[in-house]
């Protein structure tokens, strides 16, 4: 398996780990704004572990996603040129 195969196949992974986590947060924060209190009447503050989940959710999906795009954004290392000079004896 190439490098190249293994990049993409990594970039893959990582993007649907970041559309999962994503998925996760908007799941999280849905509860956190539809949370129920004991009485039947919508209770913001009853719901802030889910609230916590989704913020954590988001920050691990923007992290990641950090990372697939520094992959797009590197320069090639093979394509270097290197520049030598001769020594005068």
């Amino acid at each position: 398996m190439s490098y190249v195969r293994k990049s993409i196949t990594g970039v893959w992974a990582t993007s649907i780990g970041v559309l999962l986590l994503g998925a996760i947060a908007i799941w999280q924060f849905y509860l956190f704004v539809t949370f129920e209190g004991t009485n039947g009447t919508l209770d913001a503050q009853g719901g802030r572990g889910h609230l916590w989940l989704a913020i954590i959710s988001a920050v691990f999906a923007c992290f990641a996603a950090f990372f697939i795009f520094s992959v797009f954004l590197r320069y090639d290392r093979d394509d270097e040129m290197h520049i030598t000079s001769t020594s005068r004896q």
